[in-house]
Formats: structure tokens, C-alpha cells, sequence
């Protein structure tokens, strides 16, 4: 089986290159090899090498700079999918995508499901939806997979500026009132391998499905669970205090949504996984990254 993977040196694409590699031959593209912002061009490279899987982990990511820049967000994150959904459609093949809690309002205080009522509030939330929107068009076989605060060791992370700055600063003020999962690139990754081998058999799991880690948490809270771990570790920190503070006082380009909630029992049962807390996601990153 040849596998193609989109956006291998991201941080979730480097750790599908990992979760993959038994599935196949893996052929691991990054940005130089495939740019998504060239739809057209992309395709005519994938048909070239006919894969039995297209695996799509590379997308615009700036969400405040996406409110400056709408039509290159829209060129990646929406007409690149819907193509990559139509070639996929045409070869008989699946497509993995991921797509982000950002395509809710944000609104209420339950966790969402897969069929609830979407409503994004940022040019970025938009084109991920749109996204979504031209691969299930398309009538391809996939896995579209929203999730939710994403962090790995490689590269930078929340949890990486919040020890850098408690080293620094003896306060720390952080947003209080958006609630979601941190979730880490190798649960994306192991998850949608596994979820991806199931559908290899069963191509009636076809579909859209939330994928975080369980459990909820708020920005300040977080924080204060890397700060409390490194202490643990023996790290000197500066830090006495986080302080939660309303978004309203952290003003962004683009707004986030508050409730980032997603409700993940579909997936869990459709693939008989069972998804760890957030908590123990984040200890094992910062064993990683706390020398």
C-alpha cells in the first residue's frame, strides 16, 4: 500500500510519519515537495505516483494573520481539500483530513458533536469549514477529523512559551475563559492511523469525527498544571502566580471561540479506541522537553 502524507515536517505530520509507516510505502511530502497553495499542481503530482491513501496534515495555520491574508487561507484550507477530495474520488482512494474546533461559534458550555450546528467566527475557522464542506461534496471515502488545541514536543507549544515566561516573569496572566482539550500530535497521529487501517476494511466509517484528548481545561488552568510539573521536576520558575484573565482583556485579529468542548464518543466507539486525559498527554511532552 503507498501512502501519501501532506505536510510531514508539521507538527502532526512528523509524528504521522511515524504512525504510518506500517501501513506501507510512505511517501512524506512537506511544503518544497507538495504546496497546497497551488491546488492544481498538487493534484497533477498525485496522480503521477497513484496512491491507495492521501493523508492531508499540512494546512494555513496563522489564524490572526489569516484575517489579513483571507484568500491564500481559503486557497489552502478549502480549494486544496476539495481538490484533493476530487482526485481521491477519482483514483477510488481514501483522504485523511484534519479540521479544528474552530468551525463552532464557541457558544454554550457542552461539548459538541459531530452534527451540531456550525457557525466560525475567524476568516480561519471559515476556510477550515469550507474545507470540510468540499471533501464530503465530493463523495470520496474519508476521515475528516476535528480537534482542538494541538501541541507536540517538536517545535513550539503553549506549554513551552508558559515555562519560558514563568522563568522570566513572577506573574503570569492568562486567558481564562476559553475551555477546550490540549491535545498531542501523536494521539492525532496514532488515532488517525489506526482510524484510517479500520477504514481501509470498513469504507462504511466513512465521515467527519471529533479527536482530542478527553477531559477540559482553560488556558490559565493549563498553565498552571506546566508550571506545577516543572516545580515537580526541579525547574527554578520566577512564576508565583497565574492569573486568569477574560479574552476580552487579550485582544487578537481574530476571535476564538471560548467553548472548544468537542465531544469525541463517535470516534472512540466507531474505532474501539479509548482517548487518555489531557493531562497525561501533556506530563509525557514536558519529560520531553524539560532537560
Amino acid at each position: 500500500m503507498k501512502v501519501v502524507l501532506l505536510g510531514a515536517k508539521g507538527q502532526v505530520g512528523w509524528e504521522l510519519q511515524r504512525a504510518l509507516a506500517p501501513l506501507g510505502e510512505l511517501l512524506a511530502w512537506d511544503r518544497e515537495r507538495a504546496d497546497l497553495a497551488n491546488p492544481e499542481a498538487l493534484a497533477a503530482q498525485l496522480r503521477a505516483v497513484a496512491p491507495q491513501a492521501i493523508v492531508n496534515a499540512a494546512a494555513y495555520t496563522a489564524v490572526d494573520k489569516a484575517e489579513s491574508e483571507p484568500e491564500l487561507a481559503q486557497r489552502v484550507n478549502a480549494e486544496a481539500p476539495k481538490r484533493l477530495a476530487a482526485l481521491a474520488a477519482e483514483l477510488g482512494i481514501p483522504l485523511v483530513h484534519y479540521s479544528t474546533d474552530y468551525v463552532f461559534d464557541g457558544s454554550g458550555d457542552q461539548p459538541r458533536d459531530e452534527d451540531a450546528t456550525t457557525g466560525p467566527l475567524s476568516v480561519y475557522g471559515a476556510s477550515k469549514l469550507a474545507g470540510e464542506q468540499g471533501i464530503r461534496a465530493s463523495g470520496c471515502t474519508h476521515l475528516i477529523l476535528r480537534t482542538s488545541w494541538v501541541y507536540a514536543a517538536r517545535g513550539g507549544n503553549f506549554a513551552k512559551t508558559m515555562l519560558r515566561l514563568a522563568a522570566e516573569r513572577e506573574q503570569l496572566r492568562v486567558v481564562n475563559d476559553q475551555i477546550g482539550a490540549p491535545t498531542g500530535a501523536e494521539l492525532l497521529a496514532d488515532g488517525a492511523a489506526h482510524a484510517l487501517r479500520s477504514l481501509l476494511d470498513q469504507p462504511e466509517r466513512s465521515g467527519t469525527y471529533h479527536l482530542c484528548a478527553s477531559g477540559e481545561t482553560s488556558w490559565a488552568a493549563y498553565a498552571r498544571f506546566v508550571v506545577e510539573q516543572a516545580r515537580a521536576k526541579g525547574q527554578a520558575l520566577r512564576c508565583q502566580e497565574v492569573q486568569g484573565i477574560p479574552s476580552s482583556d487579550y485582544p487578537t485579529p481574530a476571535r476564538r471561540p471560548l467553548n472548544s468542548r468537542l465531544d469525541c464518543r463517535r470516534f472512540e466507539s466507531t474505532f474501539g479506541l479509548r482517548l487518555p486525559h489531557w493531562e497525561q498527554g501533556v506530563r509525557r511532552m514536558l519529560d520531553e522537553v524539560i532537560a
